[in-house]
């Protein structure tokens, strides 16, 4: 669907419909006076600018009283950037609530688990469930709809905006009725929810639906399977309106794709957007560089997990920044060659459209300080000149457009329900970070120069040699039995530490851990050893470990010891198992090994994979490669990690992007780009 998008943006000045990858931000025209619109779609186009998202906070504006309308500045936006050939991504403006209807309904503001109501004067001020507020923002919809629905600049819906940002987890009287509605259609009986939720414990049983409430602020630690089930229901009510939106634009709208904007970064992990994806015509989303020493490789992890999401489909880079951001405890600028590095590594991940957040840095308002494609310091600045010179870049790149991912050998598996389940409260560690951990293995692959693909339980597994599932603390039984299959039939599964030890509803698979992977793996533990804050110990083959560790005890003879404890607790006893089976093998991981750690292991896990990097020795770790492919060419992305300059040798093809030296090696800058274009076998 995003390549009707890609084929309609566009006016009257831009007569070429072919397709194209998208360039542009959320634009605010409503922040600033008359004068500046014409000379903002004047600097779109110098800028190569095509798309932009329009009337994202705007609902005050629109409506500024419950019965009063005002669209007359919108219709003149509208026009003139149609006039400027540029296709309009329309937002539904409902993100937040303007301060006529919250007085008038305070009843739609969020509660938090305390009891604390979440009070007007930010953003998405709105509960998930309100009936109230799911009125007001409907009307709004369907009036934006049939207003717009023949605009020629129309080229997109753009559905709220990053929906539970703010919001996801709300604990009012609404939230508690909607809950207990979401569990009468999960559980049906009252017997089903007491035995899922073990509520012998603590002398928890429900005798009534209306005696369940969501789990507010308890004296002790809530009941884990009731905190489960309250992250999923909260990402279903988001989803749910979402739909509801998304219903009344098909039915206005219905050539019209939609979208919304996902949040794939950082720790946001309340939305469950492998569950989200099929409501939305194509995947967009959202992303932040947050500093630190793995920024970059965060970058490409968020962008290609937004890939997996997407099913290797095309998606839409709706929000980055053009340098600083506002909202970080210290906000660093880019520096030279990184705004187009970090774009063009969400291209390489399958973005057809790259946005930022957004078009004219604001004068006023919490996100003034907050770098935009046209700074304060206006169009006669570096940063601009930096802008213009991406989007001469993507037009270079055209021919990307509309090509999908083409599957690495390797594949992370990453579920968020494991995530949410495997930080929870009461556990053998709170220091446990299920996304650290994936990112290390994703850092790591990329140290040796393999390509991996992050992928979800939806994802066909068998498409790679080698599949990691870290941390994979929650298993139902169809999903052991998916990775036997896996395993079975000549996959290579590695996992680690608290994975495979509860079914989906938080109960522990009973005679020893790791539970439901205990079989196929071919090990048996009995007691967790979860180590200290700052305490490690060292493993046999020079590693050390972190964070966990395990007393195995093999009971497959067939299972090789690949290193072992030589301190601590279990000094002698198996720290990494690998286990043949059938025509693959599955290895266990029993601690947190680090980067430089699951490096040197995945050596030893590779090969018998078949697994080895398609980089010459010389550029691996310093360049990541990323693959695209059409029915015409095979689209190969090499990004410089590092910040010194570097030279890759004996790769074939065309150059879409970059330089090449003299005798064909491709010249990476520092924080540099090529792109190379090979002919499909």
């Amino acid at each position: 669907m995003i390549s009707t998008l890609l084929s309609r943006a566009g006016g009257p000045t831009d007569g070429d419909r072919t397709p194209r990858l998208l360039y542009g931000a959320d634009y605010n025209p409503e922040q600033w006076p008359r004068t500046v619109w014409e000379e903002d779609v004047r600097l779109m186009r110098e800028a190569g600018v095509n798309l932009v998202s329009v009337g994202i906070f705007s609902w005050a504006r629109i409506q500024p009283a419950e019965d009063s309308w005002d669209f007359t500045w919108l219709d003149e936006v509208m026009d003139l950037l149609h006039e400027g050939g540029i296709g309009v991504d329309l937002a539904t403006a409902t993100a937040s609530p303007p301060p006529w209807l919250t007085t008038a309904h305070p009843e739609i503001l969020p509660v938090t688990a305390g009891g604390e109501t979440v009070w007007p004067g930010a953003r998405q001020h709105w509960r998930p469930t309100s009936p109230v507020f799911r009125r007001h923002a409907l009307r709004l919809v369907r009036q934006m709809a049939t207003r717009y629905a023949d605009h020629p600049a129309l080229v997109a819906w753009h559905v709220n905006n990053e929906l539970g940002c703010h919001n996801v987890y709300d604990y009012s009287d609404d939230a508690a009725r909607a809950f207990r509605s979401w569990l009468r259609a999960r559980y049906t009986t009252l017997e089903t929810l007491n035995r899922a939720w073990g509520t012998a414990f603590w002398s928890q049983r429900y005798t009534d639906w209306e005696q369940i409430l969501p789990p507010r602020l308890a004296a002790s630690h809530p009941n884990p399977t009731q905190q489960l089930d309250f992250k999923r229901f909260s990402s279903d009510a988001l989803r749910e309106h979402l739909r509801a939106e998304r219903e009344i634009l098909r039915e206005i709208t219905p050539d019209i794709p939609v979208t919304t904007n996902f949040m794939v970064m950082g720790g946001t992990k309340g939305m469950n957007y492998p569950d989200w994806a099929d409501e939305i015509d194509f995947v967009s989303n959202d992303h932040y560089v947050q500093p630190g020493p793995q920024d970059r490789d965060e970058l490409s992890f968020s962008a290609n997990l937004t890939s997996g999401i997407s099913g290797g489909r095309p998606w839409f880079l709706m929000e980055h920044s053009t340098s600083a951001v506002n909202w970080q405890p210290v906000n660093v600028a880019k520096r030279p060659g990184e705004l187009a590095r970090d774009s063009l590594l969400h291209v390489a991940h399958g973005a057809d459209a790259v946005c930022f957040f957004q078009w004219r840095q604001s004068a006023a308002g919490a996100e003034k300080y907050h770098s935009a494609m046209v700074p304060h310091a206006g169009a006669d600045s570096d940063l601009f000149r930096s802008v213009s010179e991406l989007g001469a870049a993507l037009k270079r790149l055209a021919p990307i457009a509309g090509s999908e991912r083409e599957p690495a050998p390797v594949g992370i598996l990453y579920d968020w329900e494991s995530w949410w389940a495997g930080e929870q409260d009461s556990h053998p560690t709170s220091l446990l970070d299920y996304r650290q951990e994936a990112l290390d293995w994703y850092t790591a692959l990329l140290s040796l120069g393999i390509r991996a693909d992050l992928v979800t339980t939806r994802s066909d597994l068998h498409r790679h040699r080698m599949l990691i599932a870290p941390v994979l603390h929650l298993v139902p039984a169809d999903l052991a039995k998916t990775l036997t299959r896996y395993a079975e039939q000549g996959g290579h599964l590695v996992t680690t530490y608290f994975s495979g030890i509860v079914d989906e509803n938080d109960h522990v698979w009973l005679g020893g851990y790791p539970g439901a992977l205990r079989d196929l793996l071919g090990i048996r533990i009995e007691e967790f050893g979860p180590l200290l804050a700052g305490e490690t110990t060292e493993l046999d083959d020079g590693t050390t470990g972190s964070l966990w560790t395990d007393r195995i005890t093999v009971t497959v003879p067939e299972t090789d010891v690949l290193s072992r404890y030589r301190t601590g607790m279990h000094a002698g006893r198996p720290a990494v198992t690998r286990r043949v089976t059938g025509n693959g093998s599955a290895t266990y991981v029993s601690t947190r090994l680090g980067v430089q750690g699951l490096a040197s292991l995945l050596l030893r896990l590779l090969e018998p994979a078949g697994v080895e990097s398609e980089l010459p020795t010389a550029a691996r770790g310093s360049v990541e490669t990323i693959v695209r492919r059409s029915a015409e060419a095979r689209f190969v992305f090499l990004v410089n990690r590092t910040d010194e300059a570097v030279t890759v040798p004996g790769l074939s093809g065309g150059v879409l992007l970059g330089t090449t030296n003299e005798d064909g090696t491709v010249a990476l800058g520092p924080r540099g780009v090529a792109v190379l274009r090979q002919p499909t076998a």
